[in-house]
C-alpha cells in the first residue's frame, strides 16, 4: 500500500491548525489537541500523522469489503 499523499497543515497564530487535503478542508483542530498534533508531526512522517488524524487513511479491508453481498452490483 503506498503511503498517503496529498495532506498539508497550516498552524495559524491563534493556535489553530487546519489539515487540507488535496487542497479540501480535512479537519481543524485547537487546544491541546492542535499541540499534541504538532508534537507527532515533528516526530514522525507528517504525511502518515495527517491522514490518521483525519480518517482519510485506508485500512486495508477494501478490496475484501468489495466482494461483500451488501457491495456487490
Amino acid at each position: 500500500m503506498p503511503p498517503p499523499q496529498g495532506f498539508r497543515y497550516e498552524e495559524h497564530a491563534d493556535g489553530t491548525v487546519v489539515i487540507t487535503h488535496r487542497h479540501r478542508p480535512a479537519g481543524t483542530l485547537r487546544g491541546g489537541r492542535a499541540g499534541r498534533f504538532l508534537a507527532e508531526i515533528a516526530a514522525g512522517d507528517p504525511q502518515l500523522v495527517m491522514a490518521r488524524w483525519t480518517g482519510n487513511y485506508r485500512h486495508g479491508n477494501e478490496r475484501t469489503a468489495r466482494g461483500h453481498p451488501r457491495n456487490r452490483r
